[in-house]
């Protein structure tokens, strides 16, 4: 997804568009190991020239967010306290939270588990807050806009799908018995794209018969207005009992010295977040020489 494509857009044979140089290009995807499921996502900027606008501004915004998201998704923590950070670093660098994004528990063949971290509340949609216990595996995904964080549906092609497994019905055409078996073959649980389809044509005539009696649930490709830009980082969590631990997702890399944005986290409380530690070894051994610190000012 490129430039104000927020995501879903994964183009079939033939319908691709070129990159060019500057384009903000974001990469994301998941599999599954029997049944358990690993998530990432990343963003670069195309051809490796510097940029110091308001590309710069977005990747740092989400960037930033995803790295407070890594240190607040602790156990006893909650998910408004992500959102809410969420918000504060968006603020910081002029940007917006993209409206019902939601980083969502994993379970087996569960991509979207019911606890999940909204990225920005509004009055159409909130979710219930809770806790965050041990053993919980999170896909955590952050996408920032340089707009208002609203996106809409694009008169593109949509692809990615889930099979809606409460519901059945025998379709009519070969063809779409072809595609809905083998949907329910190697993908029963999980979303899929049409081009991993092994024939094309089966995949274009099957999806319209499958989507007309509700067999799929689509995953719409969407854009913010044009002109704008939009980041993403996603990654996997596991919350362990010896700490909170990421199993995906990519380093800053390159964008470290190829993007440079005027702005930054201002909020103290942010800030003092962002300086901690994501390592739990170094975490308690903070904790205890703080303490110690403290039993000799008492001495």
């Amino acid at each position: 997804s490129v430039n104000e494509t927020l995501g879903h857009y994964s183009p079939m044979k033939g319908e691709s568009t070129t990159l060019k140089a500057g384009d903000v290009a974001k990469i994301d995807m998941a599999c599954h190991l029997d049944g358990f499921i690993a998530a990432a996502g990343h963003t670069i900027v195309v051809g490796g020239d510097a940029v110091d606008d308001r590309r710069a501004d977005v990747i740092m915004a989400a960037w930033n967010a995803a790295e407070a998201a890594l240190r607040l998704v602790q156990v006893g923590n909650t998910n408004t306290q992500v959102t809410q950070a969420f918000g504060k670093i968006a603020a910081d660098f002029n940007c917006a939270p993209v409206q019902g994004v939601l980083s969502h528990q994993l379970k087996k063949h569960v991509i979207d588990g019911n606890r999940t971290i909204i990225s920005v509340e509004t009055e159409e949609q909130k979710v219930d807050e809770f806790e965050f216990e041990m053993n919980e595996v999170y896909c955590i995904d952050v996408v920032m806009s340089t707009g208002e964080g609203k996106g809409k549906e694009a008169e593109l092609r949509h692809t990615v799908y889930k099979r809606a497994v409460e519901t059945n019905y025998i379709l009519k055409t070969q063809k779409a018995r072809q595609f809905i078996s083998e949907v329910g073959k190697r993908f029963p649980a999980l979303p899929f794209s049409l081009r991993a389809i092994e024939d094309p044509q089966v995949a274009r005539v099957g999806v319209t018969e499958a989507k007309r009696h509700e067999l799929l649930e689509e995953y719409p490709v969407l854009r913010e207005k044009e002109g704008q830009f939009v980041a993403q980082f996603k990654f996997t969590l596991l919350l362990l009992p010896g700490g909170t631990k990421k199993i995906t997702g990519m380093p800053l890399g390159s964008l470290e010295t190829q993007v440079k944005s005027s702005l930054e986290v201002k909020d103290e409380e942010m800030k003092k977040l962002l300086a901690s530690s994501t390592n739990p070894k170094k975490q308690k051994k903070k904790r205890k020489e703080a303490k110690e610190g403290e039993k000799e000012d008492d001495n």
